[in-house]
């Protein structure tokens, strides 16, 4: 057993929730669900059956007093669900909790009904009030579900039947993938340790072990996961018709304040573009490991012959802050938080969430950032993309709790952005040719991960909706079918989804249980940023850029996708836009193939010269002395984001 099945030994931060409140018994905790039922008692009765007849005045004062409330329950319910994600024994603990926090807040869920019930032009009148005009985007927000909303009755049917329905499937998915064990080589480890192995380890007969053990025991577990994954689905077409979205990703796009237009120019530009990057590339690693087709354990592995790079968690803290802190020593100052204060939980361990988030909690307190760090260059991309996020919530929260929430279009910037800064930090602390070449290798498969690999998913979860909705339950089998044709379309060619277990993978993708259609957002943000981190390379003022990407973050919910990138003389119902952001992937690719050419140009003249002298030296000496005729990285490319083997 190679100590690659492990993560490297040292001590490793955990969360400190006292911020929120200081234990699960504490009489804070306890207080906090009273208080929350007196005040919503007492806002109802105030406001309930007479929203539309307040001033605009009196409407602003009602919404500022909704804002303490909901800020007051959402403290709550993060407490509950981080308290969870560290420790999943506490599942039943929190779904108690979450029950009662509901049925504490419901005496809330008149107003937001009630204000989609003012006529347009009665709020037209109100909102000149500045107290009203002062939350105009968040009114447009609710209001922008207006035509779907269900009777009062409805609503709190629907509201009071959620934990018994939806959520109590995601439970028990989340129940299923934290008890699931894979065994390698005679130990047994968590889904988390297995996808590491998978993505990181040099020894391919690892990787794949790993690859088959994961997908041999996602394959016992099918019945189950098929049959959660149906039903949810059914659920989703249930309240599709009912609240008559045409699509069952129409709600989705809803919320995330962009037309369908838009998203289909986006997906439609990706997938016309698979043959120029996924298939391409896939095809140049499938040759440089002498195979016709890759084993899909070693899509993402280090490329052979080279060791994988190991960082200790002060080495990522660092490179990770000197990266904020060359784009805007704000930012920097806002990460290094984070890591001062007990905001992350980064140490892996059984009963714990996979994967990796940043909970932007409410504006009172701060951001939490979840991830499991095991010391790869991919971790220390994860921790980028994290705190990229973290530090936008931070920046956003002084919107006041109603009005920080990012819609989805704009949530993936700060987050990929901070990939991409970091990553440049990464290459720049490099002068090793073969290492240089290897990181971008590295950052075209993330790439690739983000834009093609989440547009497929995207795919599967369409026609996976569709077929439910048109035909009636579906198989394991038949969904496995769906998964393995829109992978094989975005993979190309040359990696081999043939292999045992391959076809089981759709059942760890978190996102198609608990945000189903979301994850298109990562394809959108990656492009998005290709063409930011672009404007920034070129342009001539960087803390002008600097300062307009810093009020864009500080804006939240208040602006639409549109408006904030108008700023950048952006237009994302243009075509080009998106051609933009996958042309750099393109050229990636091409300074991977050429610093590839010229390492093996140095590799053949070091070669030819031993036979003809007879003498002995190192590759890499002869490769670095080489160095100041390396290929430069690319100034105008740009990032990625998303899980190696899929989720986001």
């Amino acid at each position: 057993m190679t100590d690659e099945t492990r993560p490297k030994q040292e001590k490793l931060p955990r969360w400190d929730l006292r911020d929120l409140f200081p234990s699960q018994e504490s009489k804070e905790f306890t207080a906090a669900f009273a208080d929350i039922e007196t005040a919503t008692a007492k806002f109802a009765a105030t406001f309930s059956g007479k929203v539309a007849k307040l001033s605009g005045q009196n409407l602003g004062d009602a919404i500022e007093q909704f804002e303490k409330i909901s800020e007051s329950v959402a403290k709550v319910a993060t407490y509950i669900e981080l308290t969870r994600s560290i420790d999943n024994d506490q599942s039943a603990w929190a779904q108690d909790a979450s029950d009662r926090l509901r049925k504490s807040s419901e005496a809330l869920l008149f107003f937001t009904l009630e204000i989609n019930k003012i006529k347009e032009a009665d709020l037209l009148q109100k909102i000149a009030a500045p107290k009203l005009a002062h939350y105009a985007p968040w009114i447009g927000r609710v209001r922008s579900m207006r035509e779907h909303q269900l009777s009062d009755a409805a609503e709190k049917f629907q509201h009071q039947m959620e934990p018994v329905a939806e959520e109590a499937w995601r439970r028990l998915y989340n129940q299923l993938m934290i008890d699931l064990r894979v065994t390698v080589r005679g130990r047994e480890m968590t889904e988390a340790e297995a996808v590491n192995i998978i993505d990181t380890s040099t020894d391919a007969k690892l990787r794949r072990e790993a690859y088959l053990a994961f997908g041999r025991e996602l394959g016992e577990n099918k019945k189950a996961f098929a049959l959660i994954t149906n039903t949810l689905a059914d659920l989703k077409s249930v309240d599709d018709r009912w609240r008559n979205f045409e699509k069952p990703e129409s709600r989705q796009h809803l919320e995330n304040q962009i037309d369908q237009e838009t998203v289909d120019a986006l997906l439609k530009a990706v997938r016309d573009n698979y043959a120029k990057t996924s298939h391409r590339y896939y095809a140049w690693k499938a040759k440089k490991a002498g195979v016709a087709r890759l084993h899909p354990a070693d899509r993402n592995a280090p490329l052979p012959g080279e060791s994988a790079t190991r960082y200790s968690w002060d080495e990522a803290k660092d490179i990770v802050l000197a990266g904020f802190g060359k784009i805007s020593p704000e930012m920097e100052e806002i990460g290094r938080e984070f890591f001062d204060k007990g905001w992350i939980d980064a140490e892996p361990r059984a009963g714990k969430d996979s994967g990796g988030f940043a909970h932007p909690a409410v504006p009172s307190a701060h951001p939490y950032i979840l991830l499991n760090f095991f010391g790869s260059a991919s971790d220390v991309m994860t921790l980028a993309h994290e705190l990229g996020h973290g530090i936008h919530q931070v920046m956003a929260s002084k919107q006041g709790f109603l009005k920080s929430d990012t819609p989805l279009t704009l949530a993936e910037t700060a987050s990929v952005f901070g990939e991409m800064i970091v990553f440049r930090e990464l290459l720049g602390r490099e002068d090793d040719l073969v290492a240089r070449r290897n990181m971008l290798a590295e950052k075209v498969e993330g790439m690739l991960n983000t834009v093609n690999r989440q547009a497929a998913f995207f795919t599967f979860e369409q026609k996976l909706h569709d077929e439910r909705r048109e035909k009636g339950e579906l198989s394991p089998e038949r969904i496995s079918d769906i998964w393995q044709q829109t992978q094989k379309d975005s993979l190309g060619p040359a990696v081999n989804l043939d292999v045992p277990g391959a076809e089981n993978f759709w059942m760890y993708v978190p996102h198609f249980i608990h945000t189903p259609f979301y994850v298109y957002a990562y394809s959108f943000g990656d492009c998005m940023v290709n063409a930011l981190y672009d404007e920034y390379t070129k342009a001539p003022d960087k803390q002008a850029f600097v300062e307009k990407y810093e009020d864009m973050l500080k804006a939240g919910g208040t602006k639409r996708h549109e408006a904030a990138l108008a700023e950048f003389g952006f237009d994302t119902t243009d075509p080009q836009f998106w051609k933009k952001g996958l042309a750099v992937i393109e050229r990636y690719i091409d300074e991977v193939e050429q610093l590839d050419r010229k390492i093996e140009a140095i590799h053949k003249t070091h070669r030819d010269f031993k036979n003809a002298a007879g003498e002995v030296s190192d590759l890499k000496r002869a490769v670095n002395d080489d160095k100041p005729h390396a290929v430069d990285p690319p100034s105008s490319k740009h990032a990625r984001k998303g899980p190696k083997m899929g989720g986001g």
